[in-house]
């Protein structure tokens, strides 16, 4: 990625910050996508390279939790239905691997997924949906250059696709915009989704400039409205959400794929999406 483009808001907040660590980092050699939209107008304040599919690691969970959630109302999932925890599962994250329970029902392994990341959820929702559903689900959402192409594992070997999931941050900013909207397959789903990604506890990243309480934020005594997912891998760094407050709301995503050298290196990139945030505060009150 090369600059991003200079397209921001009229009126009194820019995204000048943003715009500018995004170019540093596009600079350096990270390839850089990001897409925000206002949820009232439909109005692109902020883009650069929001067309180009890059990995996004555990964001790949969130339309994983749409067709699940479609499956639960059109009753062709019960979602009490055990699942047993595979044997040969993810060890290097989640909190299912911790926990003495060896199956949960397909709620619980929803919500785990979405709170936690839990890649051991996600790939049991996954199995219990099917690719081949979930790949026609996001086109049917205008998700056609985004995919979930594996399940999430510790290790990739050559016989395996590079990433687990792709996507570009237009297809999931406007996806996020879809939830809060009821727009996502209709309302009830829509309302589902967005209740699980309310309990998501992985509020380092964007979500650090809003001061929710990770761990309790889906009603905030502040009137914020606040749902996001992130992903994260070796180099990959991305987060889709919205942020509604005083003033107006945002659908927002940021993907960053970068050279994970050092430690610099990844604080760089972090440093980048915890901008973007304060940006989005200052635009939304």
């Amino acid at each position: 990625m090369g600059r991003v483009p200079r397209r921001a808001a009229a009126g009194r907040r820019s995204f000048a910050s943003s715009l500018r660590r995004l170019e540093e980092l596009a600079q350096s050699g990270a390839q850089v996508s990001v897409h925000v939209i206002e949820l009232d107008s439909g109005r692109v304040v902020l883009s650069g390279d929001d067309h180009v599919p890059l990995p996004i690691a555990g964001l790949g969970i969130v339309p994983v939790l749409v067709e699940t959630a479609a499956g639960f109302a059109s009753r062709a999932l019960d979602p009490l239905r055990i699942i047993d925890r595979p044997d040969d599962h993810v060890a290097g994250s989640g909190l299912w691997r911790h926990l003495r329970a060896p199956a949960l029902p397909l709620v619980d392994l929803a919500v785990l997924a979405a709170a936690a990341g839990d890649p051991n959820a996600a790939n049991a929702l996954l199995d219990a949906v099917g690719h081949g559903q979930v790949r026609a689900r996001m086109v049917s959402l205008g998700m056609p250059r985004s995919a979930v192409l594996d399940l999430f594992r510790d290790v990739r070997g050559p016989d395996d696709v590079p990433h687990a999931a792709v996507g570009t941050t237009r297809e999931f900013a406007t996806l996020f915009a879809g939830l809060v909207d009821s727009r996502a397959v209709d309302a009830a789903v829509s309302a589902q989704v967005a209740e699980w990604l309310s309990l998501n506890q992985d509020l380092s990243l964007v979500a650090s400039a809003t001061g929710l309480d990770p761990f309790a934020h889906d009603d905030d005594a502040h009137g914020l409205l606040f749902i996001n997912k992130t992903g994260r891998d070796r180099g990959v760094r991305a987060e889709a959400g919205v942020l509604v407050g005083p003033r107006t709301g945002v659908a927002y995503a940021l993907t960053v794929c970068f050279d994970d050298l050092s430690i610099s290196h990844r604080l760089r990139a972090h440093d980048a999406f915890r901008v973007l945030g304060t940006d989005l505060m200052e635009f939304t009150h």
